[in-house]
C-alpha cells in the first residue's frame, strides 16, 4: 500500500468516526426541529397569544441552552463527553412527555402555555449538553487536527436533522395532530439514549492546567461576537418564517426552512476545506456578505418562490460561519480546555437565538412583519465590519 493510499485510507476512517460521534448531535436536533415550525402557530393561532409571546416562549430554549453551556463545557473536559450526551437524551425525554401532557391541555391555555414554557427550557437545557459534546468526543478520538471536520459535521448534522424535522413535524401535526409529534420527540432519545450507552467513554489526559473558563471566555469572545450577530439573521428565519409566510398568505413555510438546511448543508459538504486552505476569518468575511445577500432578497421578495431563493442564499451563508470562526477561536485556547473554549464560542449563538424572539417580535410589532428581514440585514453589516476588522488585526499583527 502507498503512504497516499495509506492517508486516504486514514482519512476516510476518522470521517467515519467523526460521523459516528456526530450522529448525536442529529438525535438531538431532530428533536428541536420536529415542533419547530408548528410550535410558533400553535401559540399564536390555537392558543391566541401575541407574536412576542410566541417568540419569547420559543427563545426560552435558548436562555436555557445559554446557561447550561458553561457547565457542559467543563463536565466534557472534566468527566468526558459521554455523560454529557447520556444526560442530553435524558433531558429531551423529559421535555417531550411534558410537551405531550401540553399538547393534551388545549382547553386550558395558560397551562398549556405554560408546560409549553417548562418543556422548551429543559430542551435548552438538553441542546446545551449535546451541543458541543459530539465534536468534543470525536476530537479525542480522531485528533485535534480535525477540529474544523468535526465541527462541520456537527453542523451538517443539526440541520439535517433540522431540514427533515420542521417539514416532518407539519406533516405529523397535519395527518395525526400535535399529540403525536410528543410521541415522536420521545422516541429518537431513547434511540438516542440506547446508542450513546453502547460508545466507549473516553477522557481528555492534559499535561497543562485548565485555565479558568471567564478566561477562555475573553480569549473566544470577538469570534463570538462576530457568530452571535449572524446568528441573529438564522433566528429570524427559523423562529418566524411560519408566521412571515402566514402574514402574506403565502404556502409551504416548512419548505423554506428546509431549503435553508439544505443549502447550509451543501455549503459545508462542498465548502469545508476552505478553511483550512483560505482561513477562518477570510472564509467567515465571504460567508456572511453572501447570508447579507440572501436576507436582502427575502426582504424584497413578493412571491414565495423568490424567498426560496432568498432562504437559499442565507443558509449557503450561514454554512461555514460557524465553523470558520470557531476554528480560530478554538486556537487560541489550550488543549486542556477545547471543550470549554467551544461551549463559551456556542454561547454566542446561544444569546442570540435567545434575544432573537423578543427583539425580532419586537421588531415586527412595532415596523411590521414585512420589515423583519431587512432589520436582520443591517445586524449582519456589522458582523461583516467586526470580521473586516479582525481580519486587518491579525494581518497587521503578522506583519
Amino acid at each position: 500500500m502507498s503512504i497516499d493510499t495509506a492517508l486516504s485510507s486514514g482519512q476516510r476512517n476518522s470521517k467515519l468516526q467523526i460521523a459516528g460521534f456526530v450522529a448525536f448531535t442529529f438525535f438531538g436536533y431532530l428533536c428541536i426541529g420536529l415542533p419547530l415550525a408548528v410550535l410558533p402557530i400553535f401559540i399564536h393561532k390555537t392558543l391566541g397569544f401575541s407574536e412576542i409571546v410566541a417568540g419569547v416562549v420559543i427563545s426560552l430554549q435558548y436562555v436555557s441552552t445559554l446557561i447550561v453551556r458553561a457547565i457542559s463545557g467543563k463536565v466534557v473536559d472534566t468527566k468526558g463527553p459521554k455523560i454529557a450526551v447520556v444526560i442530553s437524551m435524558i433531558g429531551f425525554l423529559v421535555s417531550a412527555v411534558l410537551m405531550y401532557v401540553s399538547f393534551e391541555s388545549q382547553e386550558n391555555r395558560m397551562l398549556t402555555l405554560i408546560l409549553l414554557s417548562v418543556a422548551r427550557l429543559i430542551t435548552g437545557c438538553a441542546e446545551g449538553m449535546i451541543g458541543a459534546s459530539p465534536v468534543n468526543w470525536a476530537m479525542l478520538v480522531a485528533g485535534d487536527r480535525h477540529t474544523a471536520t468535526a465541527i462541520s459535521y456537527n453542523g451538517i448534522a443539526s440541520y439535517g436533522a433540522l431540514a427533515l424535522g420542521a417539514p416532518l413535524g407539519v406533516l405529523i401535526d397535519k395527518h395525526w395532530g400535535l399529540s403525536y409529534i410528543a410521541i415522536c420527540l420521545f422516541v429518537v432519545p431513547v434511540l438516542g439514549l440506547l446508542y450513546a450507552l453502547s460508545k466507549k467513554a473516553v477522557i481528555g489526559q492534559y499535561i497543562a492546567k485548565p485555565i479558568p473558563f471567564f478566561k477562555v471566555f475573553r480569549l473566544v469572545a470577538p469570534f463570538g461576537i462576530c457568530l452571535g450577530l449572524a446568528g441573529l439573521g438564522f433566528g429570524g428565519l427559523s423562529n418566524f418564517i411560519t408566521l412571515y409566510y402566514d402574514y402574506f398568505n403565502w404556502p409551504n413555510a416548512a419548505l423554506c426552512l428546509s431549503v435553508f438546511s439544505v443549502l447550509f448543508i451543501l455549503g459545508r459538504v462542498f465548502f469545508a476545506n476552505q478553511i483550512n486552505t483560505r482561513g477562518g476569518l477570510k472564509v467567515a468575511f465571504v460567508c456572511l456578505v453572501t447570508e447579507m445577500v440572501g436576507l436582502v432578497i427575502l426582504f424584497l421578495a413578493a412571491h414565495p418562490n423568490v424567498a426560496l431563493i432568498g432562504a437559499a442564499i442565507t443558509g449557503l451563508g450561514f454554512s461555514l460561519v460557524f465553523p470558520a470562526l470557531g476554528v480560530e477561536a478554538v486556537r487560541l485556547a489550550p488543549a486542556s480546555n477545547a471543550g470549554a473554549a467551544l461551549a463559551c464560542y456556542g454561547l454566542f449563538i446561544d444569546i442570540s437565538l435567545g434575544v432573537t424572539g423578543p427583539l425580532e417580535g419586537a421588531v415586527i410589532k412595532v415596523f411590521g412583519m414585512e420589515y423583519l428581514f431587512l432589520f436582520c440585514t443591517f445586524i449582519i453589516l456589522v458582523s461583516v465590519i467586526v470580521v473586516w476588522k479582525l481580519m486587518q488585526k491579525k494581518k497587521k499583527y503578522r506583519i
